[in-house]
């Protein structure tokens, strides 16, 4: 089983403390470091390596959920600018990595602080300093998904 198959398995049984809402194509979690105040993923329920191994309908419905999602991060997080990654070099099941920006997040690195999250060192980004407090953690699940919750009711009606 894939890493992002086991965080889904882990969702369903209820032990993943990161985990903040259930979409119809994917799962919103708040990633486990957060250099980057709010990171958030959004998994795919499916596991397919490429979006395009997708049915039409349902690549559409994710790529316009990972836009909600990433809409909702924004305002929860009071981005300046969002970064999207979609890699799966690593692990090859769909997820979309949500990056909140804002101007100076990466310090010195780069162009005056300005540049792509890879610009920042790994090992400063995932050192468990990063990781957020039990509190934290749900105070931040708690704003993403009022946020969440308030684009779903819009998109819906």
């Amino acid at each position: 089983m894939c890493l992002v198959c086991e965080r889904i398995q882990m969702i369903k049984d209820g032990t993943n403390p990161y985990f903040v809402k259930e979409l119809s194509t994917g799962y919103v979690v708040i990633g486990d470091v957060q250099h980057f105040r709010g990171y958030t993923l959004f998994l795919c329920k499916e596991h397919k390596i490429e979006l395009f191994h997708l049915e039409p309908s349902m690549k559409i419905k994710f790529l316009e959920e990972m836009s909600i999602v990433a809409e909702a991060v924004s305002k929860a997080f009071g981005a300046e600018k969002m970064n999207y990654e979609l890699l799966g070099n690593g692990d090859t099941h769909l997820h979309w990595h949500l990056f909140p920006r804002t101007n100076g997040d990466i310090e010195n690195y780069g162009n005056n602080g300005k540049g792509p999250v890879w610009w920042y060192p790994k090992e400063k980004m995932y050192c468990d300093d990063n990781r957020p407090s039990q509190k934290e953690l749900e105070f931040m699940k708690l704003k993403l998904l009022k946020e969440l919750e308030k684009l779903l009711s819009v998109k819906v009606k």
